[in-house]
């Protein structure tokens, strides 16, 4: 039996479905992942500093105007919607069949195709919160304002609800994606390297037998995954649940 025609049945049978996804499910509503040649790391800025600097805690609080600027023209896309991928994530749910979707996207565009049960690991960029009061704002406030966007309750610098590079990932969520993947009877991963940890480690707590990594390149975990397909997610993921 083909690989696709395997994974296929295997969706349709499955019952405890996680799916695990990173940057690659968005693109083909055209947002840029981050290590492809024409993703964010490789794309020119109006700066001198590299993208992953410009993304950390220590930039967010050394240079906030700067790093305002970067969120709102590299990050945030209001216009995107959801693609097949998403789509085909939000069926599997409404047929009882998902058991949710662990991202470490910052998009929402699961939510905004109606997938409900999401966990994500990296936050998103709906949520903004004031550094020093913890007011919560939102996107619209952040957008509407100028850079450095400050609180309208202490003057405090606003921020994104995002994990940046420095800081540790939420445990909360951490512990829900791992309680959730080690009940999986069907775990499916696409669109991501798989080299940023410690969400790459997820993968480890995986026991059954049927993983599929859905990639448009090989990763450094291939080999751990049951059934392995290099093609757009958007595409296939629509093919396994359709």
């Amino acid at each position: 039996m083909k690989n696709m025609d395997k994974a296929r049945k295997w969706v349709q049978e499955g019952q405890r479905i996680v799916f695990f996804g990173g940057a690659g499910v968005s693109t083909a509503s055209g947002i840029p992942d981050f290590r492809s040649a024409t993703g964010l790391y490789n794309r020119k800025n109006q700066s001198n500093y590299s993208p992953e600097y410009m993304l950390s805690h220590e930039f967010s609080e050394d240079h906030p105007k700067e790093f305002q600027d970067y969120v709102k023209n590299e990050l945030i896309f209001e216009e995107a919607k959801p693609n097949g991928a998403h789509f085909a994530l939000t069926e599997l749910e409404k047929r009882g069949q998902l058991s949710c979707v662990i991202t470490q996207n910052i998009d929402s565009l699961h939510q905004k195709a109606g997938t409900k049960n999401v966990i994500e690991i990296h936050g998103n960029l709906r949520d903004y919160y004031c550094k020093e009061c913890h007011k919560s704002f939102t996107i619209d406030y952040f957008m509407d304002h100028e850079n450095p966007v400050h609180c309208d309750s202490c003057n405090g610098i606003i921020r994104p609800d995002v994990v940046l590079y420095g800081e540790a990932l939420d445990q909360g969520k951490m512990s829900q994606g791992i309680s959730q993947i080690a009940s999986a009877d069907v775990f499916i991963i696409g669109g991501t390297s798989l080299m940023v940890y410690p969400a790459a480690g997820l993968i480890n707590y995986y026991r059954g037998e049927k993983m599929i990594l859905i990639n448009q390149d090989p990763t450094p975990l291939d080999h751990q995954a049951n059934i392995a397909i290099y093609e757009d997610i958007s595409k296939v993921l629509e093919q396994l649940v359709n």
